[in-house]
């Protein structure tokens, strides 16, 4: 991405540079990452579900290969309890841009006894086996993720090049020195790396940039009315995934999702902010990660996230 100088206000026709915005200086980081990775690797793919963190990857890709196509395919790790809204999106995006699309099913692994359906219906923790084997048997050996700094306590571990063993594995001990941004894609066969663009983000970054590029997201991230359901202090939107329970009584409310995934561990949130800058501006007041507010499957326990990780969850 070539970088153009800029000048101070009252100082046009002097030259003076001055330092790009804070977007700028993470959006020229992301670039230079998606293209280190296309110069390193044979076969990378991008994580895409549909959501918002996966949706500013592939902008970012866009932008980094312009005017070629992104080098890259698209893989969705499908737990078949998916918003309508977000799969409709997925599809338009990756017919809209002429993207391969890889899709691993955790209901195919279902079906074949591979895998076993959880009491509570949640199926977040059944992605790893379906990932992990997708990513073995197309031998991708760069994986992007969306992970962001602010996400999680486990995401923060992370370099931005991850390596992770022929298991698919993550070992916090094997993180690699990341200086100058300089980054190391050595891997034996057998292993790849997962690659975070998003390193360096927050949730209110993404939103920011979203709204600074005119970035089209599903509905479902604005204030809509919808069937929800109150469980264990979140509100969730009923589905064929067994629910609500005897005693969760369905109501209509006023809500947006902050992230979206598994309908039975994704919570919604009350709000009123149906337009991009009201967004922004309940992110700048809120003093709750968007995974501590609204996953559930992130509040097991205080290293359930980063015992998934070390097992091949993202």
């Amino acid at each position: 991405m070539t970088t153009v100088a800029k000048t101070k206000a009252g100082d046009e026709g002097t030259g003076s540079p001055y330092a790009l915005s804070h977007l700028d200086a993470l959006e020229s980081e992301a670039v230079h990452i998606f293209r280190e990775v296309a110069g390193e690797f044979e076969n990378p793919v991008i994580l895409f579900s549909g959501g918002k963190d996966s949706i500013v990857m592939l902008h970012l890709a866009l932008k980094a290969f312009r005017p070629a196509a992104v080098p890259f395919s698209l893989l969705h790790v499908d737990t078949g309890h998916n918003f309508p809204e977000v799969l409709d999106y997925r599809d338009r995006t990756v017919a809209g841009h002429g993207l391969r699309l890889h899709v691993a099913s955790v209901q195919d692994y279902i079906d074949r006894g591979v895998l076993k359906e959880r009491p509570d219906g949640t199926r977040n923790p059944l992605q790893t086996l379906p990932l992990t084997e997708k990513i073995q048997s197309e031998r991708f050996d760069a994986v992007f993720g969306g992970g962001r700094r602010d996400e999680e306590k486990a995401r923060a571990k992370e370099r931005v090049f991850s390596l992770r063993d022929e298991f698919s594995q993550w070992d916090p001990r094997r993180q690699r020195p990341e200086l100058w941004n300089l980054y190391n894609g050595r891997h034996a066969p057998g292993e790849h790396v997962r690659v975070f663009p998003l390193s360096n983000w927050t949730e209110l970054d993404v939103w920011q940039y979203i709204a600074r590029e005119g970035i089209e997201l599903p509905g479902i991230y604005y204030a809509h009315t919808r069937e929800v359901f109150r469980r264990d202090g979140m509100w969730l939107t009923a589905g064929d995934w067994g629910s609500p329970k005897d005693g969760e009584a369905v109501e209509k409310r006023l809500v947006r999702y902050r992230t979206v995934g598994d309908m039975s561990c994704t919570g919604a949130v009350d709000s009123d902010a149906d337009t991009i800058e009201k967004v922004i501006t309940e992110i700048a007041a809120s003093r709750l990660t968007e995974r501590g507010a609204t996953r559930a499957d992130d509040k097991l326990s205080e290293a359930a996230m980063e015992d998934r990780k070390r097992e091949g969850y993202f």
